[in-house]
C-alpha cells in the first residue's frame, strides 16, 4: 500500500462502532452486526490510545506570477499527545508578498470553478488551469518515526497571519478545527492547503499566463516505543480523530 493510500485510509477513520444493548434479554448486551449492516458502515477503527506521540503539519505555499510579482506562506501545526488524548497544539505561521514590477494581465472571459472541493473528505489534490505557459504542482509527504521523540513546540495555539498589496493577498490561519494556508491574486487564481477533520487537501486554480506555483505539505506522525507495532494507518487514523477535539484545548 502506497503512502498515499495509506493516508487517504486513515483520514476516513471513524470512531469504534458497537453493537445497541438489548434490554428485553439480560446477560445479552452486545450482540453481533450482520454482514449487511457492516457493508454500509464506513471507516476503519483505532485501538491503543497512546499510539501517536506527536503529529504535525508543515505547509509552503509559493507563487511567482508573470508580471514579478511573488507571494509565499507557510505555516506548522504540531499536536503532541504525550500529555493524554486531548492535544498541546502549537501553531506558527508566516506570508510574505512582494510587489509586481508590470501590470496585470488582462484575463476577461476565463473562469474556473473548484467550489466542489470543500464536499471532498480523505486525501485531495487539485489543479485547474485556463491559461498559457503555466507551471503548477502539490505535493505531499509522509514522515514517521517510531522512536517516540517528540519535537519541542513553540508558537500559539491558534490565530493567524495575513498580508495584502493590492489585489494580492496571503493567509496562514488556524482556528482551532481546521487549518489553511491561501495565496490569493483578485481576478488571476488562487492556491490553497489545508487540513480539517476527516480531510487534507491542496489546490491551485490560476486564470492568467506564465505563472509558476508550488504546494507542498509535510505530515509529520512520531509513535510512541511500545506503539511501533501497531499498523501505521490506525495511528494517523488516530492523529486526524481526535483534530476533532482541538477546538477545546484554548488555554494550554
Amino acid at each position: 500500500m502506497t503512502k498515499f493510500a495509506l493516508l487517504a485510509l486513515a483520514l476516513s477513520a471513524a470512531l469504534p462502532v458497537y453493537g445497541a444493548e438489548n434490554p428485553g434479554k439480560p446477560g445479552k448486551g452486545l450482540h453481533e452486526i450482520p454482514d449487511p449492516e457492516l457493508n454500509l458502515m464506513r471507516g476503519r477503527y483505532t485501538v491503543g490510545g497512546n499510539a501517536v506521540a506527536w503529529f504535525g503539519v508543515t505547509m509552503v505555499s509559493t507563487w511567482q506570477t508573470g508580471t514579478g510579482q511573488n507571494l509565499q506562506g507557510t505555516m506548522t501545526l504540531g499536536m503532541d499527545f504525550t500529555k493524554g488524548n486531548t492535544p498541546k497544539v502549537s501553531f506558527t505561521p508566516s506570508v510574505n508578498i512582494t510587489a509586481a514590477n508590470a501590470p496585470l494581465p488582462d484575463v476577461a472571459g476565463r473562469s474556473i470553478d473548484g467550489s466542489g472541493l470543500n464536499n471532498v473528505s480523505g486525501v485531495s489534490q487539485s489543479v485547474q488551469v485556463a491559461g498559457d505557459s503555466n507551471r503548477a504542482s502539490n505535493v505531499m509527504h509522509l514522515n514517521v518515526r517510531n522512536d517516540g521523540v517528540v519535537p519541542t513546540g513553540s508558537g500559539t495555539v491558534a490565530g493567524d497571519a495575513s498580508a495584502q498589496s493590492g489585489n494580492a493577498s496571503a493567509v496562514a490561519s488556524f482556528d482551532g478545527n481546521a487549518a489553511r494556508l491561501q495565496l490569493n491574486i483578485e481576478g488571476q487564481g488562487a492556491v490553497q492547503q489545508w487540513l480539517r477533520s476527516g480531510s487534507v487537501g491542496q489546490s491551485i486554480q490560476l486564470t492568467s499566463d506564465g505563472q509558476v506555483v508550488n504546494n507542498r505539505l509535510q505530515i509529520d506522525l512520531v509513535r510512541q516505543s511500545l506503539g511501533g507495532n501497531l499498523p501505521l494507518a490506525q495511528n494517523v487514523a488516530q492523529a486526524i480523530t481526535l483534530n476533532r477535539g482541538i477546538g477545546g484545548v484554548g488555554g494550554q
